[in-house]
C-alpha cells in the first residue's frame, strides 16, 4: 500500500470580492478570464471548459464538499490553499473561513502564504501595484494569531504535531528569521511541538531553507529556471521565421508574442534535476497554459496528456518514497484548480477524469 500523500495546490479565486470588483470589473472571478480565452494558433487548446460547464462559486461551501469527495476518491490526501494576507488585510479568505467555521468538508488542508504584491499582470501592467506587501514584526505576530485557529483544527495537516505552513517567497521578507522564530514560539505556546515550515522554491534557487528559518523547500513545477532548453532549440528555427514575418507585418505570430515549450521537455528536465543538499519536496503539474490570463508573453507547455502525466507521477512517487520517512511522503500537485493557467486536475470537457485517473494510478492507490 502506498504511503504517498499527494497535496493539491488550491486557488480560492472563484467568488466575488469587493477588491476585484474595483480592480477589474463587477462580478470578476477566475472564471472571467477563463471564459474569455481564445486559441492563439490552430490546434491550440483554449478555452479550458470545466466538465459539464461547472463554473462554480466558492461562496457556497457545498462546492468544496463535493470537490473534497472527488479529490479523495482519486487518492489526493489534502488541499494546500493559497492564503492572501496584506498587513491584516485579507483577500479571498471566505472559502477557508467557511471551512473552518462549518467543520466541512472532512478534508486535510494546509495554507500557503502567497506573499507577493498584487499587480495588473493580467492586462499587461505588471508595474502597477494593486495591493502591496509590507513587513514588520508586529504584523508577523498578528498574522500568526490569525493562523492559529486553523492550525488547531483537527483537519489541518501536521507532521509530528507540527502544523505545515508554506510561504511562496520567503526571500521577500526583510527579516524572515525573526518572523519564523516568532511564529515557532507562538505555536509552541499554543500547544504544538513546533511548526513545519516549507518555503516554495520558485524564484530564488539553491537556498538552504534553514537559512530562512524553514524546515524544507518545495519544488514549484513548472520550474521557471528550467523551461526546457531542448524545447527552445527545437523551436528556434520556427521562432526566427515568425520573428522575421512579424517585422515584415505579414503575420502576427503566437511564437513571437509568447513563450512556447514542450511539456515532455520540461518533465524530462525536472526528472533529471540533481538532488538538493536539503529536504526538498517535489511537485508535478498536469498541464500549463496561462494565455487566459495574458494576452501576450504567455507561457505554454504543449503536448501535455494524461499518459505523460502518469509516468511523471509514478517517477516522483518512487523518488519521494526513497527519500522521505512515511509521515513526510508529500508530493505536491500544481494544481487542483488553476483554470486561468490551464493547470488543473479538476475534470474538463477535453480530458474528463483522465488526469485524476492518471494520478491515482501513478501513486499506486
Amino acid at each position: 500500500m502506498s504511503n504517498i500523500k499527494p497535496i493539491a495546490i488550491y486557488l480560492p479565486q472563484y467568488h466575488t470580492i469587493p477588491e476585484n470588483d474595483d480592480w477589474w470589473q463587477k462580478g470578476f472571478t477566475e472564471w472571467t478570464n477563463v471564459k474569455k480565452a481564445v486559441p492563439s494558433f490552430p490546434g491550440h487548446y483554449q478555452p479550458h471548459i470545466p466538465l459539464h460547464k461547472n463554473y462554480y462559486d466558492l461562496s457556497d461551501n457545498r462546492v468544496m464538499e463535493a470537490q473534497a469527495e472527488e479529490a479523495k476518491h482519486y487518492g489526493i490526501e489534502g488541499f494546500c490553499f493559497y492564503h492572501y494576507w496584506f498587513s491584516g488585510h485579507l483577500l479571498l479568505e471566505k472559502p477557508i473561513e467557511n471551512m473552518l467555521r462549518e467543520g466541512k468538508p472532512d478534508m486535510p488542508f494546509c495554507l500557503c502564504w502567497a506573499n507577493e504584491n498584487w499587480t495588473r499582470t493580467w492586462d499587461g501592467m505588471e508595474k502597477e501595484v494593486l495591493i502591496e506587501q509590507h513587513y514588520s514584526i508586529e504584523d508577523d505576530e498578528k498574522h500568526i494569531d490569525y493562523l492559529l485557529p486553523f492550525f488547531k483544527d483537527e483537519r489541518y495537516i501536521k507532521i509530528d504535531n507540527k502544523p505545515v505552513f508554506l510561504m511562496y517567497r520567503s526571500e521577500l521578507h526583510p527579516d524572515i528569521i525573526s518572523a519564523t522564530n516568532l511564529w515557532r514560539e507562538k505555536a509552541k505556546k499554543a500547544g504544538f511541538e513546533d511548526l513545519y515550515l516549507i518555503r516554495v522554491e520558485n524564484h530564488l534557487k539553491n537556498i538552504d531553507p534553514a537559512l530562512h528559518g524553514f524546515n524544507a523547500a518545495m519544488e514549484f513545477a513548472p520550474d521557471s529556471g528550467l523551461k526546457g532548453r531542448k524545447a527552445e532549440k527545437d523551436n528556434y528555427a520556427k521562432y526566427l521565421l515568425n520573428k522575421v514575418l512579424h517585422k515584415m507585418g505579414i503575420k502576427e505570430s503566437a511564437h513571437h508574442h509568447n513563450f512556447i515549450y514542450h511539456y515532455s521537455s520540461m518533465v524530462d528536465n525536472l526528472i533529471q534535476k540533481a538532488d538538493k543538499p536539503y529536504k526538498y519536496f517535489r511537485s508535478v503539474f498536469p498541464s500549463w497554459d496561462n494565455s487566459a490570463r495574458r494576452k501576450t508573453k504567455a507561457t505554454m507547455y504543449l503536448g501535455a496528456n494524461p499518459d505523460k502525466f502518469y509516468h511523471w507521477v509514478k517517477f516522483m512517487t518512487k523518488y519521494t518514497q526513497e527519500r522521505f520517512p512515511e509521515n513526510e511522503q508529500f508530493l505536491f500537485i500544481n494544481a487542483w484548480n488553476e483554470w486561468g493557467e490551464g493547470c488543473h486536475l479538476e475534470p474538463d470537457e477535453k480530458w474528463g477524469y483522465q488526469y485524476l485517473e492518471a494520478l491515482k494510478k501513478g501513486i499506486g492507490k
